[in-house]
């Protein structure tokens, strides 16, 4: 679905040249749930606005669906396959009602009235707000708004859904809302998500994790194979979850314990597996 071959990206201003991606390469199979990660200006936002094509690259490709991003001939179909989050909903909310929120992306696209009403009534459903068409989104609380505005980019019937620190704005119950929605997502509707995010327990289901760092990627694998790498991810800035923190600690202790646990649930288990 995407795959980034030597990207680099710089932002050129007056009196500087800020290199934010180098040589990056990475490859997100269809149907995939990936999780990027990495400190603030690591370059996990620039990277999701090139795969809208809102950006474009320096040097190297960027396909999404086999279309390149450079090619201006493929920017609608890319941004057709491929919808992006922004972290705070109120930038992506156009309309005054949910329903006409919704609409607006199919609309834009030239779906026909009786199909678009299909789809808002589908996607709402989707995202747990099918009582509150009628409502104006400024009425909705932060975890609600961010659910309309994944409402509004699934209207368009994308393959995969980027979304960029969909939760940094939202207390704990709206990342709760939020993040039920997108494992449904990727489990029961297939599609494939790439999360950008700093929290630890956002990642832990994921199929794959990338940790990036100045622009290069410096971790790759399972939730289990990066999280056990404690050290290197604190050398990064990045924290891991308290739990393997705590299973890496009792191994270098020299207990006969997992390093690479992620739950309390199996911490626990090997816990009372000891002799």
């Amino acid at each position: 679905m995407i795959k980034a071959n030597h990207l680099s990206f710089e932002y050129i201003r007056q009196d500087s040249i800020t290199s934010v991606l180098e040589d990056f390469n990475i490859h997100v199979k269809d149907g995939e749930f990936v999780v990027i990660m990495g400190h603030n200006g690591s370059g996990k936002s620039t990277f999701a606005k090139l795969a809208n094509a809102i950006l474009q690259p320096k040097s190297g490709d960027l396909l999404i669906n086999n279309l390149n991003t450079k090619e201006e001939k493929n920017i609608w179909d890319i941004r057709e396959y491929a919808g992006l989050i922004f972290q705070n909903p109120d930038n992506q909310i156009v309309a005054t009602i949910v329903e006409e929120d919704v609409a607006f992306g199919p609309e834009n696209l030239g779906v026909k009235s009786d199909e678009i009403r299909k789809r808002v009534d589908d996607v709402l459903k989707i995202v747990d707000m099918d009582d509150y068409h009628k409502r104006p989104p400024h009425m909705l609380s932060g975890g609600q708004k961010q659910r309309i505005a994944i409402a509004g980019v699934l209207a368009m019937k994308p393959k995969c859904i980027i979304l960029d620190e969909p939760t940094a704005m939202l207390d704990p119950s709206g990342r709760a809302e939020v993040l039920k929605i997108i494992k449904r997502l990727n489990k029961e509707e297939k599609m494939t998500v790439v999360l950008i995010t700093h929290f630890m327990n956002e990642a832990i289901d994921a199929d794959k994790i990338v940790v990036i760092d100045n622009g290069k990627i410096e971790l790759s694998g399972t939730p289990r194979e990066v999280f056990s790498n404690v050290d290197k991810m604190k050398e990064i800035g990045l924290d891991v979850p308290q739990v393997t923190s705590l299973a890496v600690a009792l191994e270098k202790e020299g207990i006969n314990i997992k390093k690479d646990i992620i739950s309390i649930d199996e911490m626990v288990d090997s816990l009372c597996q000891l002799k």
